[in-house]
Order: structure tokens, then sequence, then C-alpha cells
């Protein structure tokens, strides 16, 4: 598993942050403060506060990750 902090702070960067992981096979968590959601679900991320960096877990072996996360790096901070 590895976690990385991640911004999604419009709606725009929501729907394609959603579009880039839903290619994947791996089960994506968010975690904002004491809710964890699917990544995957529009709906789920929503209901989250997106002002502030949210914690994404991303579920599989470090040494396969490496696509997954050349995806995401428009979106991880810090």
């Amino acid at each position: 598993m590895k976690s990385v902090k991640i911004s999604l702070n419009s709606i725009d960067k929501v729907k394609s942050f959603v579009n880039d992981i839903t290619k994947f096979d791996y089960d994506f968590d968010l975690i904002s403060g004491r809710y964890v959601i699917d990544a995957k679900s529009i709906m789920g991320i929503f209901s989250l506060d997106l002002s502030k960096p949210i914690e994404l877990n991303i579920h599989g072996s470090d040494g396969e990750l490496d696509d997954v996360l050349a995806v995401l790096t428009p979106y991880i901070v810090e």
C-alpha cells in the first residue's frame, strides 16, 4: 500500500481524477479526518472537505504502482 497527499480543489479536478484512477484495478481510498471513502466514487468525494489536501491510499504492491503515481502527478501535493 502507498499513501500520498492529493489536492482536489475544483470540480474539473475531481472528474478528471476519478476518470484517471478508474483505469486501474487497484482499490483507492480517500481519507479526510475520520471519513474513509472509495476514491472512485464521485459522490463520495464531494462529501469530503475538498478545501485542504486529502490522503489517498493505493492498495497494491509498491513495485507495481509506478504507472499509477505517474498518472496522479498533477494531483499530488507536498
